[in-house]
C-alpha cells in the first residue's frame, strides 16, 4: 500500500532566525512544503528555496487569506499548516509519520500547541493545550478569510480527531519582540472591531483591557505561571486597550466624515 502524502504550508515575513528549525522538523513528514512569503527583506525566501520549498511571494492580505492561498497550491489532499516560529515535537513527528504509513481515517485533525514565552513553556494563560485544526483534507475543509483569529472551517458533520504530540510554538525570544507582535496584531484587531460595531465608548478601551487582563491572569490561571504569566497578562491588557482605542479613533473619524457630507 502506498504511503499517504502531506503538503505542508507556511506563511512568512522576515523569519530567517526561526525558519530553519521549522523546516528541519518537517523532514520525513511533509512531501512538499509551500511557503507564501510577504516580501521578506532578509534571507527567509532564500533559505526556503535552498531547502527545496515551493516559494511564492504575495502581499500580506490577512492571516486567513494567506493560509488559504497556500492551501490552494497544495498538490496533496492532506494539508498540514505550520508557522515559521513553530516546530513539530518528536512525539508529533512520530504520530504524523505513523499516520502516513497507516493511512488517514479522518477528514480533519486537531493538534495541541505548546507555546513558549522567552524560551519558557507556558501551560496556562489560555496557551495550552491550545488545540487547533492544523491537518485536514482540503476537499472538506478550508481556512476562513479573517485577518486575525483565523480558523479552519468544515461541515458540522465532521468531527476533528485529536492527535498525540505538540506543535512547539516559540512566540518570542524577548519581551520586546512579543510586545511588538501584539501591537501589530492590535492594529489589525482594531480595524476588525471598527468594522463590526458602530460605537466604542470613551471608557470602553480601559474596561476591555482590564477585563482581558483578569480573564488571562485569574480566569486562565496566569497567576500560576509566575513571571511569564504576569507579563503575558499585562500584554493582553495593553494590546486589548490599544485595539479598542484604534477602533474608537476609526469610528470617530468615520462619523466626522459622515457629518461633513
Amino acid at each position: 500500500m502506498c504511503m499517504s502524502k502531506i503538503s505542508a504550508t507556511i506563511i512568512t515575513r522576515n523569519e530567517e532566525a526561526t525558519i530553519g528549525k521549522c523546516l528541519q522538523s518537517l523532514d520525513g513528514v511533509a512531501d512538499e512544503i509551500i511557503v507564501i512569503d510577504s516580501y521578506s527583506t532578509d534571507r527567509t525566501a532564500d533559505i526556503c528555496r535552498e531547502a527545496g520549498c515551493m516559494v511564492r511571494q504575495r502581499r500580506f492580505a490577512g492571516y486567513g487569506a494567506q493560509r488559504q492561498y497556500a492551501t490552494s497550491l497544495a498538490t496533496h489532499r492532506y494539508v498540514l499548516t505550520i508557522d515559521a516560529d513553530e516546530v513539530l515535537s518528536p512525539s508529533l513527528r512520530e504520530t504524523l509519520i505513523n499516520l502516513k504509513e497507516e493511512g488517514f481515517t479522518h477528514r480533519v485533525y486537531s493538534l495541541s500547541r505548546l507555546n513558549f514565552y522567552c524560551g519558557e513553556p507556558v501551560r496556562r494563560c489560555g496557551w495550552y493545550p491550545d488545540r487547533q485544526i492544523r491537518l485536514f483534507d482540503k476537499r472538506y475543509a478550508a481556512w476562513n478569510l479573517r485577518e486575525v483569529q483565523e480558523a479552519v472551517t468544515f461541515p458540522d458533520s465532521v468531527r476533528p480527531f485529536e492527535l498525540d504530540g505538540d506543535i512547539l510554538h516559540y512566540r518570542c525570544r524577548t519581551a520586546a519582540e512579543y510586545s511588538l507582535t501584539e501591537r501589530r496584531h492590535a492594529g489589525i484587531r482594531g480595524r476588525v472591531i471598527a468594522a463590526q460595531t458602530n460605537h466604542v465608548g470613551l471608557i470602553a478601551p480601559v474596561f476591555r483591557g482590564i477585563k482581558a487582563f483578569m480573564e488571562c491572569y485569574i480566569g486562565e490561571g496566569g497567576i500560576m505561571d509566575g513571571r511569564p504569566g504576569r507579563a503575558i497578562s499585562a500584554e493582553r491588557y495593553r494590546s486589548t486597550l490599544t485595539a479598542y482605542r484604534i477602533a474608537r479613533r476609526i469610528l470617530r473619524r468615520q462619523h466626522t466624515q459622515t457629518e461633513q457630507k
